[in-house]
């Protein structure tokens, strides 16, 4: 059977473990230093508390370094990294291709996306580098999947759900032309959430302050079969600045629609034990999203990008009927509560809030009424019963445990078997008084061996050898059943091998004796790496540049031309149309070039 892994997010130990009660496979989480979310580091101590957690469930905890590294952290960096092994980490998400140069432990190296995972080529260079895993680029088809499933061998990992990044990954330099925050560093400011007006060189407005740049959700929820028959082997949740509930929520989703699917194919099966049932059921409408969308997955499709707010919109839940004095009527098939918060698009196309404040039937009593507009569509962003049933939910992740009892010449054996086939022991040996009801005695001894308590177990089956009972006391039992499963979370945990990496076997030949700026190498031994793979010339990254003139600063398959219908490859022949467009904010004007062969839309610096 083929394992599947669910990877979910953690920004913290309490999102982390979170993730893991509620499903999640996998973990990744910032280190201390030189993770791609700045404002996601972790001490050592919280993510060794994590690994221990997460390895009771035979779960794996992933450690992200990807940014890139300048010379004077290049030490730093590699002693982070045996830190972390020590610590029992399972891999690391690495960009910098120093780091193959280093003087490493043997764990393993996950090529994150933010080492532009998007050709073929690229992909088979990593893998002959000595990478174990490929996060592939978010805007790869299910075609392109496959395609790169059937001339690699490598594990492949692919994002299902969460926030876009409109730029190829890796290739994003827009922030730091703006302000000096890198995004390869961790410290993106997100221009591609800001207003923009889309100008052509006429100076004819096409769009006036709109987002144009900013994205909706992923959502694969589904495409999840298809995604697992394509050959990936970790399917990936983004958001590792997203609290507990967040987590709780979008990972008991993708938990239950996955094995949903594992029951109806039983050649594929979770990669790691435990079975958790919240107390909710999981929508990831009901939580934090900028509307979803499925990118590029099926191919091109239209309005991928919300232009009218970045921010989170939630459920749609309804309609505004009417509008009286202090209300208005809903037309909706939810429930609407005291203290939620509802959005709505007003005449200008601004999205507006308010509050719920008072419910009576279809009627609602906002905090305001001035900017109400009749027949307008309504979106939950703050379901208030539901963000308070996801914060006071708590439940555990159980392992499935059968209990073998046998009673011998006074000593009473408890054998455990996890669903693994991990097995654990404890016996009690004393003067036990024989019960004068034996059906009755194995009755009691079996209830009160079912009481798993807030362990991570949960007891399937109790099997009791004996034909005469024993007369045991509850608190004697209690302790029993507390060692064996005590002693079966020791072996769990040394029965959990990690994986180790393979060695680099030799520096792949790159495709080109040139790297542009966009190769990311501001360090000696990223630069050394690529002169052993045959690169003869190595532009340095953007970041150790000042003159931004003229340079791509961001790629992406959105394409403006094609959401405002000027595509040329859907116009008809005679109208095709060439001209330059330019985004303009309150500062800049920035060039588009539109690359129609490859789908692809490039930003230039001016």
């Amino acid at each position: 059977m083929k394992k599947i892994e669910l990877l979910a997010p953690a920004k913290n130990l309490e999102t982390g473990m979170a993730a893991i009660n509620y499903g999640a496979d996998a973990i990744y989480i910032g280190a201390p230093k030189f993770g791609a979310r700045s404002a996601a580091g972790n001490t050592l101590e919280d993510i060794a508390k994590l690994i221990q957690y997460a390895h009771q469930y035979w779960a794996k905890v992933f450690i992200t370094m990807n940014t890139i590294l300048y010379n004077h952290e290049l030490k730093e960096a590699e002693e982070l990294i045996h830190q972390l092994y020590k610590l029992g980490a399972d891999a690391l998400i690495v960009q910098d291709m120093a780091i193959l140069e280093m003087n490493l432990p043997p764990i393993e190296l996950h090529a994150s996306t933010q080492t532009h995972n998007y050709d073929l080529d690229r992909i088979k260079f990593l893998e002959q580098a000595g990478f174990s895993r490929i996060i592939l680029a978010r805007e790869l088809s299910l075609d392109q999947i496959k395609e790169i499933r059937k001339n690699t061998s490598i594990e492949l990992e692919y994002f299902i759900h969460g926030a876009l990044c409109v730029s190829l990954s890796g290739q994003c330099y827009f922030s730091h032309a703006l302000g000096g925050r890198s995004a390869n560093r961790g410290e993106c400011s997100q221009a591609c959430r800001m207003k923009y007006d889309l100008v052509d060189e006429d100076g004819k407005v096409l769009a006036k302050d709109k987002h144009l740049l900013s994205l909706k959700d992923l959502n694969l929820s589904g495409h999840l079969k298809e995604i697992v028959e394509s050959g990936i082997c970790s399917l990936k949740i983004e958001g590792r600045l997203k609290d507990s509930s967040y987590l709780k929520n979008v990972t008991s989703h993708y938990r239950q629609e996955l094995d949903g699917i594992f029951e109806k194919k039983q050649e594929y099966k979770k990669a790691s034990s435990g079975q958790v049932k919240p107390n909710f059921t999981p929508d990831p409408d009901r939580t934090f999203n900028r509307g979803f969308t499925s990118y590029f997955f099926t191919g091109r499709i239209p309005e991928i990008a919300n232009f009218h707010t970045p921010k989170s919109m939630g459920k749609e839940i309804g309609k505004i009927v009417s509008i009286r004095k202090d209300h208005f009527i809903i037309d909706t098939k939810f429930e609407i509560h005291n203290g939620d918060g509802l959005c709505f698009f007003n005449r200008n196309k601004l999205l507006k809030g308010i509050q719920v404040n008072g419910v009576k039937g279809k009627q609602i009593f906002p905090n305001e009424m001035n900017m109400l507009v009749e027949g307008a569509i309504l979106y939950r962003n703050n379901d208030h019963e539901f963000a308070k049933t996801l914060k006071k939910d708590h439940s555990i992740r159980r392992i499935s445990v059968d209990l073998n009892l046998e009673f011998k010449e006074n000593v009473l054996s408890l054998v455990a078997t996890d669903e693994d086939g991990v097995l654990a022991s404890a016996q009690l040996q004393q003067d036990f008084e024989l019960a004068r009801n034996t059906d009755m005695a194995i009755a009691n001894l079996k209830k009160q061996l079912s009481k798993s308590g807030d362990s991570i177990y949960s007891i399937n089956s109790i099997e009791c050898m004996f034909s005469e009972a024993p007369f045991v006391q509850a608190k004697i039992l209690n302790e029993l059943r507390r060692r064996v499963l005590d002693t079966l979370s020791e072996n769990r945990l040394a029965a959990f091998q990690p994986r180790k990496r393979k060695s680099l076997v030799s520096h792949p030949k790159y495709k080109s004796k040139k790297l542009n700026y966009m190769g990311n190498v501001v360090n000696c031994k990223a630069e050394e790496f690529y002169q052993k793979c045959g690169v003869e010339e190595i532009e340095k990254g953007f970041e150790l540049q000042s003159d931004y003139s003229g340079k791509t600063i961001m790629t992406t398959r959105h394409c403006l031309r094609y959401e405002f219908g000027l595509c040329n490859k859907e116009l008809n022949t005679n109208n095709k149309n060439n001209k330059p467009l330019y985004l303009v904010d309150n500062k800049n004007r920035y060039k588009l070039e539109f690359k129609c062969q490859r789908c692809e839309m490039k930003i230039i610096f001016e």
